[in-house]
């Protein structure tokens, strides 16, 4: 049988989380999906313990990291070939409700025109926190803000189905359609704010971005990277990759540009403060703006 709904788990070094990802999606009340799982050249035995514990899984080895853009889209190839009509983007360390798919398959029968399906994310502690239900981009301003509801009670104000500026890769489902007229995330990008990217392409292309409140998952925030408070990673991809998504979807002339530039960098280097080996984070920050600036892209350079 052809599946409707594909899942795409991205692993790299994260042998617990993938396993308690992928024993989540054992729970769904569907017979019409196929789980993908992608090891992103883990060295931890990842793809080993995935291949005893879950033989229904297909899995694909990359054999080296790909980044999140890079090692989704192998995932999403594999989707596609199988003739997947929706895929499902699901962060390693999130678990997925049981009925998840029902709530996409819901919002895509409601809303034709979209192409993008936003799943509500919370936290796993505490688990009735909102982490992710939908958010806002002004790429004109390169400011996002938080998401929608975060850190407060889940509720029935985040139980409505509304048009949003941009999904979050932890959960998310695409159309096959969708891709074929927009085309994957830009591996270039490698990690961080390339779901944004691919949002503001679908809506360009004419697709909406809808939030689907049914399509529940719960994340452990930024484990894959070393946590939120601890990495400095996001630090470095997102004051990039926010710079070059920007540039690329709202051109400014000179001054607006080096206005925008600096607005970012300003942003990134306050969050840097909050994190524990704050001047590495700053260095982080800093060297991720002259990077965008440069055009240099792909994975950050060692060192």
């Amino acid at each position: 049988m052809t599946p409707r709904w594909a899942i795409v788990v991205l692993s790299w070094n994260g042998r617990d989380d993938t396993i308690a990802c992928l024993a989540s999606t054992r729970r769904l009340t569907r017979d019409d999906v196929v789980v993908i799982c992608v090891d992103n050249g883990s060295d931890d035995g990842s793809a080993d313990a995935v291949r005893s514990a879950f033989p229904e899984v297909e899995l694909i080895e990359t054999g080296r990291n790909l980044g999140f853009a890079g090692g989704n889209n192998a995932g999403i190839a594999r989707a596609r070939e199988l003739g997947a009509s929706w895929i499902v983007l699901l962060n390693n360390d999130a678990t997925i409700a049981p009925d998840a798919i029902d709530g996409f398959e819901q919002v895509a029968a409601d809303r034709p025109g979209a192409g993008v399906l936003a799943g509500k994310v919370l936290f796993a502690d505490p688990p009735d926190r909102i982490w992710f239900a939908g958010q806002r981009f002004n790429a004109a301003l390169g400011y996002s803000g938080r998401p929608r509801g975060y850190g407060k009670p889940d509720g029935r104000r985040y139980d409505e189905v509304v048009a949003v500026d941009r999904a979050v890769g932890a959960l998310m489902a695409v159309s096959s359609e969708a891709i074929d007229h927009v085309g994957v995330m830009d591996d270039r990008l490698f990690a961080y704010v390339e779901d944004v990217d691919w949002c503001l392409r679908m809506r360009a292309g004419g697709y909406g971005v809808v939030f689907a409140p049914g399509a529940r998952a719960w994340h452990r925030v930024s484990a894959s990277g070393g946590g939120e408070h601890v990495s400095t990673h996001p630090l470095y991809y997102g004051a990039r990759n926010t710079i070059v998504v920007c540039e690329r979807h709202a051109p400014l002339g000179r001054v607006g540009t080096l206005t925008r530039r600096a607005v970012v960098a300003a942003t990134f280097g306050l969050r840097a403060v909050f994190v524990s080996n704050r001047r590495d984070a700053l260095r982080a920050a800093s060297s991720g703006v002259r990077d965008a600036i440069a055009g240099r892209l792909g994975k950050r350079p060692s060192g």
